[in-house]
């Protein structure tokens, strides 16, 4: 059973979307230095279809795309779950971070937007170092698929977390 200890909504996980993120549990990659090590146990709650509605109906307004974060244990179960999210909810995005190297064949990613897959190797570095072995795919609206990893190291200052500063004229607004 798919199950997911929490979620949140971000803003750089997926290029240019608002993603509802759903950290899904039972991770079998035990990626050395993975900075999510609690989704490596079996835990939380189960993510089934009515499930993943509930969550969407939540935020549907202010979000663009649902993103999968794992599920490797169960891919057949996340991509059953993509394809329900992009019949239930129209103009929602559907996108997948996997920490496999490559997708298993009797998977269907024809209801995925995006796909990041490889396994998080410290010495190569997250998605926006220029030696990633990660990579970011987007489906484009002809039906190839596109790397867009590069968009990471493109835009990594667009990525760092925002510092508010005070100053006389902000001060005033």
């Amino acid at each position: 059973m798919l199950k997911y200890a929490n979620y949140d909504i971000v803003f750089q996980e997926v290029p240019e979307e608002v993603t509802l993120a759903i950290n899904i549990s039972n991770c079998p990659n035990h990626c050395p230095g993975c900075h999510s090590k609690y989704l490596w146990e079996n835990v939380g709650k189960a993510l089934d279809e009515s499930e993943l509605n509930r969550l969407v109906s939540q935020y549907e307004t202010g979000i663009t795309c649902v993103c999968f974060m794992g599920g490797d244990n169960e891919p057949d179960k996340v991509s059953e779950l993509a394809k329900q999210l992009k019949n239930s909810h129209k103009g929602l995005k559907a996108a997948w971070y996997s920490g496999k190297n490559d997708l298993p064949e009797n998977v269907g990613t024809d209801h995925f937007d995006y796909i990041k897959l490889g396994r998080y190797m410290e010495e190569y570095g997250p998605l926006d170092s220029a030696t990633t072995n990660q990579r970011m795919m987007k489906r484009l609206s002809d039906g190839r698929v596109k790397d867009i990893t590069e968009w990471f190291r493109k835009n990594k200052s667009v990525n760092a977390p925002v510092k508010a500063q005070v100053t006389e004229t902000s001060k005033t607004l």
